[in-house]
């Protein structure tokens, strides 16, 4: 499978998950094509914990994303993340009322 089907397929899992955290920057990806697998990196404000940066293993063949924990950033670093265009975007942010998950 290609690159641009696989984030393809990766943005329909990942996008009811996250929309509720929009904005949502991507802030690493490595694509492992043979194992049709992406490993990304994303940035938001959580409501419980500030900005964190979240890891996911999104595996492509069986269509399952699976989390792989977090760290609370600092303001700087959401500050310079910030300053590229988010991965999912929104309107109006609704972080109060997610579900913190």
């Amino acid at each position: 499978m290609n690159k641009a089907a696989l984030f393809e397929k990766l943005g329909e899992k990942v996008r009811p998950h996250l929309d509720q955290f929009a904005p949502v920057w991507l802030v690493s990806d490595v694509v492992l094509p043979a194992d049709e697998t992406v490993i990304l990196n994303v940035m938001f404000q959580h409501p419980r914990y500030g900005w964190v940066n979240r890891r996911y293993k999104y595996d492509g063949f069986n269509n399952v994303l699976y989390y792989r924990g977090q760290v609370v950033v600092d303001e700087y670093t959401a500050l310079a993340v910030q300053e590229n265009e988010p991965f999912i975007t929104t309107t109006i942010p609704n972080i109060p009322d997610s579900y913190g998950g």
